[in-house]
C-alpha cells in the first residue's frame, strides 16, 4: 500500500506505482466505510472529523492520479451510512449530500477557480462563508406550514423518521405562518458546551451511560425511541440550508437564510457573504479567533455560492455539490511509545502490521493504535526504495508521533531515535501467517504482503463472513463482527450457508445450546432466527456485493445486477466466460465501468470448484430478489453515448457533460461506433470527420438543447 508521511511533508501520489495506488484504495475504502457506520449509525466516533477528512483527501488525491482505478465502492460516491434498525425511514425527496473539503488557502482558491472554469467567468462569484458546525444533520419538512416529519441524513437518500423528537427541540418552530406549501429546511443539531456538562453530570448522577464529546451527546439525544428522552436533553438547532420547495425562499443563499430567520428558526450569527478570496479567508481566520469563545464545537468554515442560480447551474457530482465546500480546521498530533507490532489478516490475505500504543490523548480522542501500513513502510522507505522518514526505521520500544489526520487507526508519522531503547531491534516481518501458516507471499509491484492460505486460513474466512453480514450486503440484526468470530470459533458458522441453517441445528428443542453462550437469551436467540430468515430474501446487488469478490464493489454489484437482473442470468454467464473468451465474456467487458481486472476477479471467483460449491449451498437457501435497470423517465437520451466537440457558446463543456449525465447519457470523449450522438461546435475537426464517417447522428449547440429540454 501507499507510503504514509510526516505531517509537514507532501506526497505526490503520482510518485506510487500502480499497484501500490491500487492496495491503497482497497484500504482506504474499507477504513471510510467503518468510520461512516461508527459515526452516522452508532453515534459512536472512533477517529476525529480531520482523521476522516485526510483519507478522504488522499483517496480523491489517489483517484485524481489513476482514474483508471477509481472503485465502484469508493468514498468519493458515497454520503454517511444507512440508517439504524429501530427508526421507520424516511426517502429524501432531494438527496442529503456531503461537501468536498477544503485544508488551505491553495484549496479555497482552486475551488473558486473551478468555479469560474465551469462557468465560462474570470469573475469570483459572491460566497456566503458559515461556521461548520460539529453535530446531526437534520432534515424537516413542512406542509401548509405545519412541521410533518423530520429525519436525520442516514446514508443521503434515506434517513431515519424523528419527527417526535424533533417536536421537543424548542429552536424549531412546530408551526409556521409565512411559509410554501411544502418546504424542507435544513440544518444541524447540535449541543452547547454547557448544555453538554449538565447532561453528563446528570447522566452520571444516575449511573447512565456518558457521553464522550457534545456531538455524540446531541446525537444520542435525537435519536432515542422515547421522544419523552429527547424532550428532557437540551438540544439546539441552526438553519442554513433547505431540500424540496414549492416554491423558492429567495434568489440568493443570504436572502434565504434571512428568510429562515423570519420564520423563527435560528441562524448562525458569524454567516458573512464575502466578495474576495482574501475577505473570505479572513472570516475564516476570525471564526477560528473565536472558536474558544463560541460556546459549542465547530470544525471548519463552509463556502457556498451566494447566487442560486449559479448553483444550480454548477450543479452536483456523484457525492457533493460543485457550489459549496468545507475549509476544514488543521488536525494535530502526539507523541507516545509503541509498546508492540501485531499482525492482521484481512479478508483477501493481506498482511497488515499494527502498532499497538500507550493510550494518548490526542484533541479530545483517546488513541492506542496506529497502521504501520506494510513492511516498506516500518523500514523507512517507499515501495520503490526511496527512504521515507530519512531512511528511520520503526521498532518495538520506539516513542514516536501519532498523527490523528491520517487513518481510522491513526498514522504513526516519524520516531525520535533520541529516545530509541538500547534493547529495541529491527522489527522482522512474518513470512508465514500467524493465523494459519501458510506462506506470505509478496507479488512483483505489490506492497502488500498476502496470506497464501486462502480457504484454509481462519483469518481471511472470519473476515469474509464478517464482509457477508455487513450493513451493505445482508446486515443481518443481531449478527456482528463480534457474534461472526464467536460462531466461527465455536464451529458453528464456517461459511455463509452455514447462517441459514443455524435455526434448524440450535432451534426447536436445542435452542439452549446458544442460550448458554454469553450475552445470548432465549429472546435474543429467537430474535436473531428471525432476523435471518428475514434475509433469506435479498436483492441480487446486495448478494453480488456479499460474496466478497475482490475489487466488486456496492457500486459495481449494483451495476452487474442490473446488467443481469436475475441470480441465474448472472451465475450462468459467469460460468460460460470462465474460458474468457466467446460472448458471455465480452458482454462482461462491455459494461460500463468493468474492466479486465474486475472482469478477471468475477470469472476466477466462479472457476473455483470449492468457492462455486459453497455459493451453492448458500443460494439453496436464498430467494433473490431481481433488479431492473433505472428509468430516466422523459430522458431522449437515457442510454446514449453522446461527445462534445468544438465550442460550445451556450455551456461550458463541465456544463454540458453535467447535465447529460444528469439525464441517462454517458458522455465519452472519443467518437466510436458506439457513439448514438455528436454535439459538434464550432470549430469541430476530426472527431466530427470520423463521426460522419461512422453515421454518427450530428447535431449543433441549439439542436442538443432542444432535444434534452
Amino acid at each position: 500500500m501507499a507510503p504514509s508521511r510526516n505531517p509537514e511533508d507532501t506526497l505526490n501520489p503520482t510518485d506510487l506505482s500502480e499497484a501500490d495506488a491500487r492496495a491503497r484504495l482497497e484500504q482506504i475504502a474499507a477504513l471510510m466505510a467503518e468510520a461512516d457506520v461508527a459515526y452516522h449509525q452508532k453515534d459512536d466516533p472512533k477517529i476525529s472529523d480531520a482523521q476522516y477528512d485526510a483519507l478522504k483527501a488522499e483517496n480523491l488525491a489517489l483517484e485524481a492520479a489513476f482514474p483508471q482505478l477509481i472503485r465502484d465502492d469508493s468514498p468519493s460516491k458515497s454520503v454517511g451510512a444507512a440508517p439504524a434498525s429501530g427508526f421507520a425511514r424516511i426517502t429524501h425527496a432531494v438527496p442529503m449530500l456531503s461537501l468536498a473539503n477544503a485544508f488551505n488557502r491553495e484549496d479555497v482558491q482552486g475551488f473558486l477557480d473551478t468555479i469560474m472554469r465551469f462557468l465560462g467567468t474570470d469573475a469570483v462569484p459572491a460566497i456566503v462563508a458559515e461556521p461548520k458546525i460539529d453535530g446531526l444533520s437534520l432534515s424537516i419538512t413542512y406542509i401548509s406550514g405545519k412541521l410533518s416529519f423530520a429525519a436525520t441524513r442516514g446514508d443521503g437518500q434515506t434517513g431515519e423518521d424523528v419527527t417526535a423528537n424533533v417536536r421537543t427541540i424548542k429552536d424549531i418552530p412546530n408551526q409556521i405562518d409565512n411559509a410554501p406549501l411544502t418546504m424542507e429546511i435544513r440544518g444541524e443539531v447540535f449541543m452547547t458546551h454547557e448544555n453538554f456538562e449538565k447532561l453528563n453530570a446528570s447522566q452520571a448522577a444516575k449511573d447512565a451511560k456518558t457521553f464522550a464529546n457534545p456531538r455524540n451527546g446531541a446525537a444520542g439525544s435525537l435519536r432515542q425511541l422515547d421522544p419523552s428522552i429527547t424532550a428532557q436533553r437540551p438540544l439546539s438547532f441552526f438553519a442554513y440550508a433547505w431540500g424540496d420547495l414549492s416554491e423558492p425562499l429567495a434568489d440568493t443563499q443570504s436572502g434565504a437564510i434571512a428568510r429562515m430567520s423570519e420564520m423563527g428558526f435560528k441562524t448562525n450569527p458569524l454567516t458573512k457573504l464575502c466578495q474576495s478570496v482574501d475577505e473570505i479567508l479572513d472570516h475564516y481566520d476570525a471564526i477560528a479567533t473565536a472558536r474558544p469563545d463560541l460556546g459549542y464545537d465547530i470544525d471548519g468554515v463552509v463556502y457556498k455560492v451566494n447566487d442560486l442560480g449559479l448553483q444550480r447551474r454548477l450543479g452536483f457530482r456523484s457525492s457533493t455539490p460543485r457550489w459549496a465546500i468545507a475549509h476544514k480546521f488543521a488536525a494535530e498530533t502526539a507523541i507516545t511509545e509503541l509498546i508492540d507490532i501485531e499482525i492482521q489478516v484481512g479478508r483477501t490475505g493481506a498482511i497488515s502490521p499494527v502498532a499497538r500504543l500507550k493510550p494518548v490523548t490526542v484533541g479530545g480522542v483517546v488513541v492506542s493504535n496506529a497502521t504501520l501500513h506494510n513492511q516498506d513502510y516500518i523500514e523507512g522507505r517507499d515501495s520503490k526504495g526511496a527512504q521515507i522518514r530519512g531512511g528511520r526505521d520503526i521498532r518495538i520500544g520506539d516513542w514516536v508521533t501519532v498523527y490523528r489526520a491520517g487513518d481510522v487507526i491513526p498514522k504513526v508519522a516519524d520516531v525520535h531515535l533520541d529516545r530509541r531503547p538500547k534493547s529495541a531491534k529491527p522489527f522482522v516481518f512474518p513470512t508465514l501467517c500467524p493465523e494459519c501458516g501458510s506462506e506470505v507471499v509478496r507479488e512483483a509491484g505489490d506492497s502488500v504482503a498476502r496470506c497464501s492460505g486462502g480457504v484454509i486460513c481462519p483469518a481471511q474466512q472470519v473476515e469474509k463472513l464478517k464482509h457477508f453480514v455487513a450493513r451493505q450486503a445482508f446486515d443481518i440484526e443481531g449478527l456482528g463482527a463480534k457474534q461472526i468470530e464467536a460462531f466461527y470459533t465455536d464451529g458453528w458458522v464456517k461459511e455463509p450457508a452455514d447462517i441459514f441453517t443455524l435455526e434448524a441445528r440450535f432451534g426447536a428443542g436445542q435452542i439452549k445450546q446458544l442460550q448458554n453462550k454469553d450475552g445470548w437469551g432465549e429472546r435474543s436467540a429467537t430474535n436473531l432466527f428471525a432476523a435471518i430468515n428475514e434475509k433469506r430474501n435479498i436483492e441480487l446487488n446486495r448478494l453480488i456485493f456479499a460474496l466478497g469478490i475482490r475489487h466488486v464493489g456496492e457500486t459495481s454489484a449494483m451495476m452487474l445486477a442490473r446488467q443481469y437482473s436475475t441470480w441465474d442470468a448472472f451465475q450462468s454467464a459467469m460460468i460460460n466466460a470462465t474460458e474468457k473468451t466467446g460472448e458471455d465474456w465480452d458482454q462482461l467487458l462491455g459494461i460500463d465501468g468493468v474492466g479486465e481486472v474486475m472482469a478477471h476477479a468475477l470469472i476466477d471467483t466462479f472457476h473455483e470448484t470449492d468457492v462455486r460449491d459453497a455459493i451453492a449451498r448458500l443460494i439453496a437457501h436464498l430467494d433473490v430478489i431481481p433488479v431492473e435497470a433505472p428509468r430516466t423517465e422523459g430522458s431522449k437520451v437515457a442510454g446514449k453515448t453522446v461527445v462534445f466537440t468544438g465550442t460550445l457558446e451556450k455551456m461550458t463543456r463541465a456544463e454540458a457533460k453535467a447535465t447529460a449525465e444528469a439525464q441517462g447519457a454517458k458522455v465519452s470523449g472519443s467518437v466510436s461506433a458506439k457513439t448514438d450522438i455528436l454535439v459538434a461546435g464550432p470549430g469541430a475537426g476530426s472527431k466530427l470527420k470520423k463521426a460522419e464517417a461512422l453515421k454518427v447522428e450530428v447535431m449543433d449547440e441549439d439542436a442538443w438543447l432542444a432535444l434534452i429540454s
